[in-house]
């Protein structure tokens, strides 16, 4: 995983309240054994509609989605947060998160900002006025920011999952971490037991 202290870039205005997981990445592609390609299910059952904001031009290339409240709400679906990833976003901006959905984000380096309903309805207001402003997050700050316009937000993120970002640490890089004395504790294992080699 790779480590994630800044973002900047241009947004899509996902403006969708309640999206599920399913919704994210529809069912037909739970099926694949890869863990690549997922970008292109990412909402492919809306952009079969050509004025779907991610068909739009304008809106290429954009690394934040902002989304309406209660995004990647439904079941567990690790595939949602590949999708979105592969598609090249980096963050998510909603007032509200599914829970499922910001722990496998968190897991797999998604950024998930939570911002207060005002902000993220006046973020998703000026991104679809003007789908070159600036979007500008900082990890270790908590902040997501527009400079060009003054408009800043401090944002809650787990001290763990602020870890896991700045040093793209997954569950396994964490693990080993420990490397060492997992190690030595091998290592005191009388010979007969199994062992992980």
């Amino acid at each position: 995983m790779d480590a994630v202290r800044h973002i900047t870039g241009t947004a899509v205005p996902l403006d969708r309240s309640d999206v599920d997981t399913d919704q994210i990445i529809p069912s037909d592609w739970l099926k694949r054994v890869e863990r690549t390609g997922f970008e292109e299910g990412l909402f492919s059952e809306w952009r079969e509609d050509p004025t779907f904001v991610l068909n739009q031009p304008q809106f290429a290339d954009a690394k934040v989605l902002v989304a309406g409240p209660n995004f990647g709400t439904g079941s567990s679906r690790e595939h949602a947060v590949w999708a979105i990833q592969q598609y090249g976003f980096a963050a998510v901006i909603s007032p509200r998160f599914g829970d499922i959905f910001r722990n496998n984000a968190a897991k797999n380096g998604l950024l998930c900002i939570q911002v207060p309903a005002d902000f993220g309805r006046q973020l998703l207001d000026l991104v679809d006025e003007d789908p070159t402003l600036v979007v500008d997050i900082d990890v270790e700050l908590r902040t997501v920011e527009v400079a060009s316009l003054d408009l800043l937000a401090e944002f809650p993120l787990d001290e763990s999952v602020q870890h896991r970002l700045l040093h793209g640490l997954d569950d396994i890089g964490i693990t080993l971490q420990h490397e060492a004395a997992i190690s030595a504790f091998e290592a005191t294992r009388p010979s007969w037991m199994p062992t992980l080699r």
